[in-house]
């Protein structure tokens, strides 16, 4: 379908002015194309496709088969009264987020181009304006997937070998700045849309060359750091706060313009301190000084289960020589530090003054206490580690306008109440909203952040390089003042995937595409996080080795380590995919590292999911559209028939249900096909708990890993994928399986079946040593005790951020049928969470241990029974016969 998307807005003069900001968002548009005519209904923010299928012009893009639907133009228009056409006033457009390519006219004269969905455009249309007797603004959209692919034919462009673009759906997206995963990816459709998907404003301005002219603030940057604070270093925690503010502007600074600071406590709006900021420049466009804070009289912000998220609202307002305010910026904001160590590098050219934790190569006592050598992979909290807990977040829609406040609230909601820390904000989504932030930082939840590019590599000519600048200083001024923020890193799985695919398949290239690497992802973005944040550290790739030097004396101060590694010590962190589910159990295949950022395996979405999306006709396992919604493997191109691939996916749920689980086998065909997507999900929330727990024992053991996050929280429509929650918010298995082995103090089993033994191990991510005691008990599926195998309970002390063995066993089959026995375990302990008032807080946990697979396992029918409490509005499931 080609949609010419006709943005026009028409506006009528007004008498006086002050300063006048037009919000362009309502439903007062309309998307049209003549040629095709068609005119219908639009908003803004929107995008296409949502007007198109809210006047019933196309059906639901989720429904069905529900991929591949991209409109080659589109666009929108509306009517607006109220701007002043005199010469006195600034007149601009301002854009916060145009999807992606686009055409800007205002009363029939060209305006500017756009090429990119992640920059803010801003233009002055103040000559266009006072010439106009009919003013119009008229924006039309190109199509992305086809100027994509025009940019990737145009002669001398770049090119790379084979296998280092992964196509999922359109190809060619690493040539244009937008939402990657929008040209498909493996667990989402590929609809590429277009419209103005962010606010957008029209600012009007009075201008006096012999007065304070008004100014306008389009973006600003507060950081909070401490006082000599360098990124990727830990900072002095004893050392004052540095408050620097930047504030960029549309309109005219006057000569001696200052800037002033209030700090007031968010929930009381009392105020803590103000003053004036010092050491203030300026430009035509920015505004920037700094003020040095004292640290007594704030409050630290801590992650969710480490501590308050104390939030204060921090306001700073440009003065003229004459204390008159002339603009004034609001935002939330906390006080902590947040570091990435990557230690075992060389520290070079730091300022005197500053002071460097923690950095030294693992020192004897380290390696006296288990440590293995290499370099420390994880974060630190205001000077303490901790254990990151938590997932990956991809965009929650393909449709950003429709993603709500409400729809983050509920998702966050879910995020707490699995008791997880942090959030992987994948790259090849798009960057994300305040608003999203503003949760984290209410919520406790960080943030790690990462720019757009994944899963390809990318041009650096200089136009491409200019247009990544523009957009990378927007979004790190824009999100820095968010507590919740917890690193940038450049791209997604650039460094373990890319790089050695061209390693593996053109290695006599290798030399020209690692220092095309580099220049993108370490001679520009780099610098752009340095400039403009002291208080957060920054990776080239998510998956990476970490650097082997840091030279803050060098125009490129970090050196990577890639490879260069010594045998016997551990590096970075890891992603681990492995389909063969035969050794999903086998804690010997996982991977060894500091951190886990992502890990996974897909399982089907439930029933009521499937029913939002597809006909009752469809619902059976390998029904046409239930296999083409699948998108593992992806299609590779544009083939709707995708068959071949899918059906790959397909059979690695199936081999895996049958291999660990009794096979459902119902006689109505919508309750079978309801408890194979159910039991889909239990081998997937089963996989991820035995990596969890290996992940976190891990905390006490030589490679001292510090961070789990499993790939992925949520899902971007209704289709087979990793998440642990649907589209709608319902929780898969996985969430449930989350909310429990993320708890503070665990107990795990590991069991050799080679040999036979079985180790149990209490787990503890508190800050402090926690005691307790744990039982075991031995039963059969019918819930009778074991009576010939004695199990005592233990009494333990595990450690801050620790693990200790609780029970060592040899299993033998002459004693033991493994097929009718179950171990069950619990533990109560006592710790202290950290910075609470509680002296002591009881934890309890219980897990389960069977040698043998559930699929050869002796069931029994548990002889449920399900019992409503009217008093107390609880519900109770019992097992009455056996155990479930």
């Amino acid at each position: 379908m080609a949609i010419s998307n006709l943005l026009v807005a028409l506006f009528f003069a007004a008498s006086a002015l002050s300063q006048k900001v037009i919000d362009l968002s309502g439903n007062d548009w309309t998307l049209e194309n003549l040629p095709l005519n068609i005119s219908v209904p639009g908003s803004v923010p929107s995008q296409a496709h949502l007007d198109l299928y809210a006047a019933q012009v196309i059906g639901d893009p989720y429904a069905k088969i529900g991929q591949f639907m991209s409109l080659e133009l589109t666009g929108r228009k509306a009517l607006i009264s109220g701007l002043v056409t005199t010469s006195s006033t600034q007149t601009w457009l301002l854009f916060n987020g145009l999807d992606t390519f686009t055409s800007i006219e205002f009363c029939g004269q060209p305006v500017a181009s756009t090429n990119n969905q992640f920059r803010q455009y801003y233009f002055d249309i103040s000559i266009l304006l006072s010439n106009c007797t009919s003013p119009m603004l008229s924006i039309n959209f190109g199509s992305a997937p086809m100027i994509a692919d025009e940019i990737a034919t145009q002669p001398g462009q770049e090119t790379w070998p084979y296998g280092v673009e992964i196509v999922y759906e359109f190809p060619n997206r690493q040539f244009i700045r937008k939402e990657q995963s929008d040209f498909g990816w493996d667990w989402g459709p590929a609809f590429a849309p277009a419209g103005i998907w962010q606010p957008a404003y029209i600012i009007q301005l009075p201008f006096s060359p012999n007065a304070s002219s008004d100014i306008y603030v389009r973006n600003s940057d507060f950081d909070i750091s401490r006082l000599g604070q360098i990124n990727n270093i830990p900072p002095d925690q004893s050392a004052p706060w540095l408050l620097n503010a930047s504030l960029d502007v549309l309109g005219t600074l006057p000569q001696g313009a200052a800037l002033n600071y209030v700090i007031a406590d968010s929930m009381t709006n009392r105020t803590v301190s103000s003053g004036s900021l010092t050491d203030v420049t300026s430009s035509n466009t920015t505004i920037t000084g700094t003020a040095v804070l004292d640290p007594s009289l704030y409050e630290l912000w801590w992650p969710r289960g480490l501590g308050p998220q104390n939030i204060y609202n921090l306001t700073v307002s440009i003065v003229d020589s004459g204390k008159n305010t002339l603009t004034s910026v609001n935002k939330r904001t906390g006080f902590r530090t947040i570091v990435s160590l990557l230690r075992d590098a060389t520290i070079k050219g730091l300022p005197n003054d500053s002071k460097v934790l923690n950095m030294q190569v693992i020192s004897d006592e380290q390696i006296a206490q288990g440590i293995d050598p290499g370099n420390n992979w994880h974060f630190e909290i205001n000077g303490h580690e901790f254990y990151a807990k938590g997932s990956n977040f991809i965009p929650p829609d393909a449709f950003w306008p429709r993603v709500t406040s409400t729809k983050i609230q509920q998702l966050f909601d879910s995020v707490t109440a699995a008791n997880q820390n942090m959030l992987r904000v994948w790259a090849s989504g798009t960057y994300t909203p305040d608003f999203i932030y503003d949760i984290a930082d209410q919520e406790g939840i960080l943030m790690w952040s990462e720019f757009e590019f994944g899963d390809a590599l990318y041009p650096v000519d200089q136009e491409f390089i200019e247009n990544i600048v523009e957009e990378a200083t927007y979004n790190v001024r824009r999100v820095n003042h968010h507590p919740s923020l917890a690193l940038w890193a450049g791209g997604n799985e650039l460094e373990s995937l890319e790089l050695s695919t061209v390693n593996d398949t053109a290695p006599s290239e290798y030399d020209t595409y690692l220092a095309q690497y580099e220049q993108l992802f370490l001679d520009t973005l780099l610098p752009i996080v340095y400039a403009n944040s002291k208080s957060i550290s920054y990776i080239p790739s998510s998956t990476t080795n970490g650097y082997l030097e840091l030279n803050f004396s060098l125009p490129e101060p970090m050196i990577e380590r890639y490879n260069n590694k010594t045998p016997g010590s551990v590096y970075g962190d890891t992603d681990y995919y492995n389909y063969d589910s035969s050794v999903a159990f086998n804690y010997s295949s996982y991977p060894v590292g500091r951190f886990a950022n992502e890990f996974g395996y897909h399982s089907m979405p439930s029933l009521q999911t499937w029913q939002q999306a597809v006909s009752s006709a469809d619902l059976y396992f390998n029904s046409t559209t239930i296999e083409l919604r699948n998108h593992h493997n992806p299609a590779g191109g544009l083939n709707i028939s995708n068959f071949a691939n899918s059906s790959e996916g397909m059979g690695q749920m199936t081999i895996a249900a049958e291999r660990w689980y009794p096979v459902p086998n119902k006689t109505d065909s919508v309750a079978n096909f309801s408890a194979w997507c159910h039991t889909t999900q239990i081998f997937q929330a089963d996989f991820y708990n035995s990596e969890i727990q290996f992940y976190r024992r891990g905390s006490g053991f030589p490679n001292r890993q510090l961070g789990s996050l499993y790939w992925q929280l949520e899902d971007i429509w209704q289709a087979p994928s990793w998440a642990g929650i649907e589209y709608d918010g319902r929780w898969k298995v996985l969430h449930y399986t989350a909310k429990d082995i993320y708890q503070p103090v665990i107990i795990s089993p590991f069991y050799n079946l080679l040999t036979g033994d079985l180790e149990i191990y209490v787990t503890s991510d508190l800050w402090s040593p926690a005691s307790g005691i744990a039982y075991f008990q031995w039963y059969h599926w019918d819930g009778t005790p074991i009576t010939n195998i004695s199990t005592p309970s233990t009494i333990f002390t595990v450690g801050a951020l620790n693990t200790t063995r609780v029970l060592t066993a040899t299993l033998d089959y002459s004693t033991l049928d493994f097929s009718n026995a179950l171990l069950y375990m619990n533990i109560t302990a006592q710790g202290q969470l950290p910075n609470t008032n509680i002296t002591m807080t009881t934890f309890n946990h219980e897990n389960f241990f069977h040698a043998s697979s559930l699929a050869e396992a002796q069931l029994v029918d548990p002889g449920i029974v399900l019992t409503y409490d009217n008093e107390t509005k609880n519900f109770t499931v019992e097992a009455k016969t056996g155990i479930a």
